[in-house]
Parts: C-alpha cells; structure tokens; sequence
C-alpha cells in the first residue's frame, strides 16, 4: 500500500514543479492595425518580435548592421505580470529595455501591452494587443 501510495504521488509532485514560464513558451500571434505579428518566447530566455515576415530578436539579429540578441524576463509575482524585453548589442554590451505587462485570460490567450520609453504600463488600455498561441 506504501508503495502505491508513492505510485500516484510523486507523479502529481512533478506536475505541480513545473515553472510558470512555461505558460508563456512558444509562438503568439497577434493584430494590430491590421496587420499580424508574432512574439516568440523560447525555453532558452530569448524572444522575437516578428512582422511582415521581418525577424527582430532571438539568439542573434542585425540591430543596424551589429549583431544583437533579444531576452527576456518574466516576474509573476506582481499583477498584472510583468514582461520585459532586453535587446543587447553582442560586440558592445549596449542594452535597451522594451517594459511591458501580460494578463492570460485563458492558457492560449493573453493580453498584452509595451512601453518603448521606459515607463511600464501600468493597465491595459488602447494599445494593448490580445495574443494567441499558434499551434
């Protein structure tokens, strides 16, 4: 009995260590202003911005002619989540931070808002964009 009764916790253990990371992790698809664009979080903590097929971000990209990388940082201990973007010149070491927050309304579907200047959004308001995970 002893043992059955470790059968069938230690599974359920397991599940529940999962990160919440993972909740974000994959390919999302949005629309604004008409147009469709991606945003790709990866288990590596890198992420893509991707419009009209154009690539910015991910492990390497040109940032005017210099290489550069796009990471990311999620903290789920504030509400709404806070989602922040570093892009990094690779030769230099120059960074910028794009700050942003998230709210998932369902596990495929989250709402999503940036601030290019600094200043994080504190609520969603009109220009915030609904993702959905591409499957």
């Amino acid at each position: 009995m002893k043992y059955l009764f470790t059968l069938f916790i230690i599974p359920l253990l397991l599940l529940n260590t999962t990160t919440k990371k993972e909740n974000f992790i994959g390919k999302w698809a949005g629309e604004d202003q008409n147009q469709i664009g991606y945003i790709t979080f990866d288990n590596d903590g890198y992420a893509a911005f991707e419009i009209n097929g154009e690539v910015m971000g991910g492990k390497e990209f040109y940032i005017k002619g210099q290489k550069g990388k796009m990471t990311y940082t999620i903290n789920y201990d504030t509400n709404p989540i806070e989602v922040d973007f570093t892009i990094t010149k690779i030769q230099s070491g120059e960074s910028n931070k794009i700050l942003g927050i998230a709210e998932f309304t369902d596990v495929d579907t989250f709402i999503f808002d940036l601030s290019f200047n600094n200043d994080r959004p504190t609520a969603f308001g009109d220009n915030s964009i609904t993702l959905k995970r591409v499957k």
